[in-house]
């Protein structure tokens, strides 16, 4: 048997995407289905993210069963799967600001502070050089978090299985769990409801008792909440609800979209990315720290990036530049390369430790325990000599990443100029149509119309969660968390002999829960500060 090694790990990851299962053939080169599946995510994404309403979540969640069905449930699909989910991961974020330029409406939350100086700038009349400033800065930061991704999550899980037992592993846990539940949504009670309930749901109808926990003698309840019904319930349809509501009132205020002429010089100049570059630095670094912890999302990256370069540009300005919110493109530069450049740093948590950081992130957690053969953790890393083809797998998402971000610098641009006129498309019309698809695709894959009740109940619950600003991310993540959370402590609870206190025994362990009790108690305690 032939050692494998490091390189040939990557170089095993390359094949397995260019050389994958054919699709076509073009001048006698063989294109893989993985290459095609990357290319149409890719654009899918770009005109959901141009598309006010949907957005790259609802595109996933549509799409994952239906590719599902397609591709089944070898090894084989996970490619093709999950390379189309960061095509339309990617496509997402840079068509989002499409919208947000020339309508002043984000297409996603993400593209919110993009409209302080985009829509100004169209305005004005240099949409189309708003747009190309936007897609520079963008892919710019997209691409520097994949090369930190690259290079950091095999590291970290190599660091996470030398030096993390079962106790360790599963205070670890608590204490993501305890940070998501924290910091996102802006309210530690609000957070730590929603991280509650995702808990409660998942545990019901599971464990290792001899009856189904929490079922209450239902039958529909005994065999458990199907993952795919709960986060696209909470997720897809709670938001689909919150919009009716939204667009129901828009009813009684009459709106009309207002589109302004192109006038002057449209191109970017090398003068203008000189003028860029700095705050695209600034905030790429920024991005990718923020994308690194998990449940931190993209648009308090966005936030913190256009205020760090709110306040660069107020010191360096030329008198006759535009101030932050009048129109500068160093406004928009700053939010997109913020907020993109989460999106590969987000993929660190997922990929090294098994912790996913967003929604996205979560859409691609569950196409890998969907489909099988791929356990994103620190497993995954094993440099074995003997093959380890979650290794190859590894390599072959880091390759569809490199290979979204060439098609991105390559048409992306185009494409998300293209798009703009989605945005004319009436909201009443397409929500419905989004609704019926994300129905179709959970019977598709779960064929059993429980799954759609179940889907039903969790839009409510993430509705009213939406309604009372508790942020449904919480939810989700305690739900893919929760199953994971139980099985590690019963697994250490057993290999200490039945130590109850097994979490404080180790001093790392123990450093563990203590910060997630410190990251809590810091949390609750900060309105009662700002009161003062």
């Amino acid at each position: 048997m032939v050692d494998v090694g490091t390189l040939d790990y990557i170089w095993l990851g390359i094949l397995a995407v260019f050389q994958g299962p054919e699709a076509f053939s073009f001048l006698g080169v063989s294109i893989s289905i993985t290459v095609m599946m990357v290319a149409f995510g890719l654009v899918l994404g770009i005109v959901v993210g141009a598309t006010p309403g949907l957005g790259g979540v609802i595109a996933m969640a549509i799409s994952l069963p239906i590719l599902i069905s397609v591709f089944g449930f070898t090894s084989d699909a996970l490619l093709p799967v999950m390379g189309f989910l960061i095509g339309v991961m990617k496509g997402s974020t840079v068509g989002g600001a499409v919208p947000a330029i020339l309508f002043n409406t984000p297409g996603t939350p993400d593209a919110f502070m993009t409209t302080l100086d985009g829509y100004p700038m169209a305005q004005s009349g240099k949409a189309r050089k708003a747009l190309k400033i936007s897609h520079f800065s963008s892919v710019s930061g997209d691409t520097f978090s994949d090369i930190v991704l690259i290079v950091c999550a095999p590291f970290l899980a190599i660091l996470v299985e030398s030096y993390l037992d079962l106790p360790e592993k599963t205070a670890l846990l608590i204490l993501s769990l305890s940070f998501i539940a924290a910091v996102v949504g802006g309210s530690a009670a609000k957070g730590l409801l929603s991280c509650g309930l995702g808990l409660l749901a998942v545990y019901i109808g599971t464990g290792d008792d001899f009856y189904p926990r929490l079922s209450f003698g239902s039958s529909a309840l005994s065999d458990g909440i199907p993952i795919t019904a709960a986060v696209i319930g909470v997720l897809v349809i709670g938001a689909i609800f919150s919009e009716l509501e939204n667009l129901w009132n828009q009813t009684r205020r009459k709106g009309a979209i207002e589109v302004a002429k192109d006038t002057g010089d449209q191109r970017l100049h090398w003068a203008d990315i000189r003028r860029i570059l700095p705050y695209i630095g600034r905030s790429a670094l920024i991005g990718t720290t923020i994308g690194a912890l998990p449940g931190v999302g993209s648009t308090l990256a966005a936030t913190i990036g256009y205020a760090t370069g709110k306040r660069f540009h107020a010191k360096n300005k030329k008198p006759e530049d535009p101030e932050f919110g009048q129109g500068a493109p160093e406004g928009i530069a700053a939010t997109e390369a913020a907020n993109s450049s989460v999106s590969g740093a987000n993929l660190i948590p997922v990929l090294s430790l098994g912790i996913p950081g967003n929604t996205a992130a979560v859409f691609l957690i569950l196409a890998a325990e969907s489909i099988g053969g791929f356990n994103p953790g620190p497993a995954v890393f094993k440099f074995s000599t003997d093959l380890n083809p979650e290794l190859v797998i590894a390599f072959g998402l880091f390759t569809t990443m490199i290979l979204a971000n060439l098609l991105n610098w390559t048409i992306g641009g185009f494409l998300m100029r293209f798009l703009g006129a989605l945005v004319r498309i009436p909201k009443q019309y397409l929500l419905p149509v989004v609704l019926l698809l994300t129905l179709a695709s959970l019977y598709v894959q779960e064929t059993s119309m429980s799954a759609i009740w179940f889907a039903f109940a969790f839009g409510i619950l993430g509705y009213f969660m939406m309604r009372f600003a508790i942020s449904p991310l919480p939810f989700v993540i305690g739900f893919v968390l929760g199953g994971r959370i139980e099985e590690t402590a019963r697994q250490a609870f057993s290999a200490t002999g039945g130590d109850p206190l097994f979490l404080l025994k180790s001093p790392l362990a123990a450093a563990f829960i203590l910060c997630a009790v410190g990251v809590l108690f810091i949390s609750l305690r900060k309105p009662k500060a700002d009161k003062k």
